[in-house]
Formats: C-alpha cells, sequence, structure tokens
C-alpha cells in the first residue's frame, strides 16, 4: 500500500490513538493542536501558590478500561510508569502519573505535531485536502481526520462535508466550572472524592492520586445544569460559589486558600452518537472522537483507533466500530 499522508486536527487522545495505528502502519502523519501541549479534556495545570507549586487534574479525574485492546494499551502505560491505579475513585480507576496527561506525553511524536496550529478551514485540494490556519501556511495532505469536540467538528465540517457536521450538531456536549483550590494545610476529611448533586458534581483531593507532589489540592467540579445556566457567569464568582459549596458539603472549614483559579470546559462530557468513527473513503475524511461513542476516555481511544483502522486497511466507509 502507498503510504499516505493523513492531517489530523487535534492532540486529545483520540487523534493521537489514531496516528500512533496509522504511523504503525506506515503512513506520513502530521497532527495540528491549538493548544500548547497534549490533553484535550484530559489536560492538567499548575498553579503557583506561596507555600510550592499546586497541581491539578481540571479536566477528566479518572478513566476506567473495559476493551481488550484498550487493557493492553494500558498495560502499557502502566510498565511505562506513566499510568497507576487510584482505588479512592473506585478498583477500576486508573489516572495519569504524575498528571493525567502523562500517558499523552508518551504518545506524542514531537517530529510529527505542530503546536498552537488552529485550523480555520478544510477545502478540497484534487483528490486530497488543504488545510488552513490562521496563522500558519496551508498544509495539503491525502487524507484529513477531525479529532476535536463535535461542536468543533460541526464547525470545521459544514463547508464540505455537510452530513458529517449534522451529525456533530446533532451530539451536544456538557459544559463544566472547575474549581481548582491549594489549600496551606489538609482539608480535615478522609474521603479523597466523592460524586454530589446541585452544584457539585465532584470534588477530589487531587495530592491523594500516585505520583502527586506539592501543597493540599482539590478539583471541584459543577454539574452541567448549574454550569450551563451560569456558563457566562464571572470565573471569580464561580470560584466564590464552588469553594462555598465545598465547605458546606464537606460540613468543615477550610484551611487559608494559598491559591486558587477556575476553568470553564464549554464542552466537558461528550455525548454518544453511536457510530464508533466516521469514514468516507472517496472522500478520504474521518472523523473521531469520545462523541462518537460515549463520554469515556476509553471511548476516545477506541474512535481513534477504529479510525485509523478503517484509513489504512481495507474494506467500506462508515462501518460501525466494534
Amino acid at each position: 500500500m502507498t503510504p499516505l499522508r493523513v492531517g489530523i486536527v487535534g492532540a486529545g487522545i483520540a487523534g493521537l490513538a489514531c496516528a500512533e495505528k496509522l504511523t504503525r502502519q506506515g503512513h506520513q502523519v502530521r497532527l495540528f493542536e491549538r493548544g500548547r501541549g497534549a490533553g484535550g479534556r484530559m489536560a492538567a495545570r499548575r498553579l503557583p501558590t506561596d507555600i510550592g507549586t499546586a497541581h491539578f487534574d481540571h479536566g477528566a479525574q479518572y478513566f476506567t478500561v473495559r476493551d481488550a485492546a484498550f487493557r493492553r494499551r494500558v498495560e502499557s502505560w502502566v510498565a511505562d510508569g506513566v499510568v497507576a491505579r487510584w482505588p479512592s475513585a473506585g478498583v477500576d480507576a486508573h489516572v495519569g502519573v504524575p498528571a493525567m496527561n502523562a500517558p499523552l506525553r508518551r504518545m506524542v511524536d514531537p517530529d510529527s505535531i505542530r503546536w498552537s496550529a488552529t485550523v480555520t478551514q478544510i477545502e478540497r485540494c484534487g483528490p486530497g485536502w488543504r488545510l488552513g490556519f490562521d496563522r500558519d501556511a496551508a498544509v495539503e495532505v491525502d487524507v484529513a481526520v477531525v479529532a476535536t469536540p463535535a461542536e468543533r467538528a460541526a464547525e470545521l465540517l459544514a463547508p464540505v462535508a455537510p452530513d458529517f457536521a449534522a451529525r456533530a450538531r446533532a451530539t451536544r456536549s456538557e459544559p463544566c466550572w472547575t474549581g481548582m483550590l491549594a489549600f496551606a494545610a489538609p482539608v480535615a476529611v478522609t474521603q479523597d472524592c466523592w460524586r454530589g448533586e446541585e452544584v457539585i458534581a465532584w470534588a477530589a483531593r487531587n495530592n491523594s492520586k500516585p505520583g502527586r507532589v506539592g501543597p493540599e489540592s482539590w478539583v471541584v467540579q459543577a454539574g452541567p445544569d448549574w454550569s450551563r445556566t451560569h456558563l457566562e457567569a464571572d470565573p471569580a464568582w464561580v470560584l466564590a460559589i464552588l469553594t462555598k459549596a465545598l465547605s458546606n458539603r464537606l460540613g468543615v472549614g477550610l484551611p487559608r486558600l494559598a491559591g486558587a483559579a477556575s476553568h470553564r470546559w464549554r464542552y466537558a462530557r461528550s455525548g454518544g452518537e453511536g457510530s464508533g468513527a466516521i469514514f468516507d473513503r472517496e472522500r478520504r475524511l474521518g472523523v473521531c472522537g469520545d462523541w462518537l461513542v460515549g463520554p469515556r476516555i476509553e471511548a476516545a481511544w477506541r474512535s481513534g483507533d477504529a479510525l485509523a483502522e478503517r484509513i489504512g486497511g481495507d474494506g467500506g466507509c462508515d462501518r460501525r466500530a466494534p
């Protein structure tokens, strides 16, 4: 098979899983990520404080393993020391070490990725595609892959693949406001994480995860309904509300705040369109992401891996993922 030039928009776990398999198949892969590092919703944040740097997994908190192929990949990450179990969240809860984005950083080939590269346009170029950017020169590829949240995918695909865009628009993501709180002393509770209702949907002592260092750090995530209602609220106000809600829920006074920040995830929890991955062989256009399977890290990996199989293998277009 003649190697294909594949351009992948997005370096979350779906895009990286797709890139890994395509590279093993001998194709020439380039990834374009609008951020400054791999992660997407598996991102991590460092926050300077007066008692040292605090660390937060402010997106996905952990992941589980059900699929056999994903389990093999996770076992390789465990062997490499970039993934470990986090029993506080459940017997099958896994986290990146020393941060959630650690396995993604291991997946990145620095020679095949361009950071801070925002793709603004996908347009036909002969039998292939031309990817246009906000600042950089356009890039021509044989196959274009969109590995972004559904809302972003719909924007990019609407001019060239309205059928794909319609499927993305029909699969909406839930928003989430997240608070990151670093304390000067441990919070006086024994439970490291819990799910809630009303304002707080999840709260966790981030430094209870394996491999973490730094001050006492808590991640507090608001529920989707509350986040949607207050999506455009002032970040400082949101942070104050989440801090007070944490204290009320725990029933204890909180130690002195050494540092705090908030983050608004417009596209935090994906839907589940059900296709697994989309590929049109005639158009040489593919789409992958958790929104095509379900709101799990494993789902994103499966989608990217399945799309690579369709691009690099024989057979028809847009078959259902196993």
